[in-house]
């Protein structure tokens, strides 16, 4: 997984976390002992500009209304033979939500914006990482939106 190395390159300070085998961001809330608004899960549209990761808090649903709105173009979710193409060294579903990582486009859930600390997936359904939202958010640079529901 380069999700790591990645971090490193870029000097963004992370915890690294070992845990049961989960496949949901509310389990890994679980898993991690974190509230589920602190868990980022990505969520992966595509519309005729391509693929863009939208990274919302675990508890709440992707609007695509709405993220067809801030992409300005019609959008659908990814299928997963999509997702393993675009994620070969991850586990299916434990994409990590770093779109800078895969040269995607990232829209962020404004709600995102209140969390000091994002707990994520590192590409295994093993293995978490912890780092300061402001960090990822830098090395991200994401759009910022309105774009979840409950």
């Amino acid at each position: 997984m380069k999700l790591e190395p990645f971090l490193q390159d870029h000097g963004i300070g992370y915890e690294k976390h070992t845990h049961t085998r989960i496949y949901t961001a509310q389990g890994l809330a679980h898993a991690e002992h974190v509230s589920g608004y602190l868990v980022a899960k990505p969520v992966i549209v595509k519309g005729d500009s391509g693929f863009t990761m939208c990274v919302l808090p675990a508890p709440k649903h992707l609007d695509l209304n709405r993220a067809a709105e801030v992409l300005n173009e019609e959008v659908r979710l990814a299928t997963e033979s999509e997702m393993t193409e675009l994620f070969p060294d991850c586990d299916l579903g434990a994409e990590p939500p770093v779109g800078a990582l895969f040269d995607m486009k990232t829209v962020m859930d404004e709600s995102l914006r209140e969390d000091e600390l994002l707990v994520m997936q590192a590409g295994t359904h093993t293995e978490a990482i912890k780092m300061s939202r402001e960090d990822w958010q830098r090395l991200c640079n994401p759009v910022v939106a309105p774009i979840a529901a409950d």
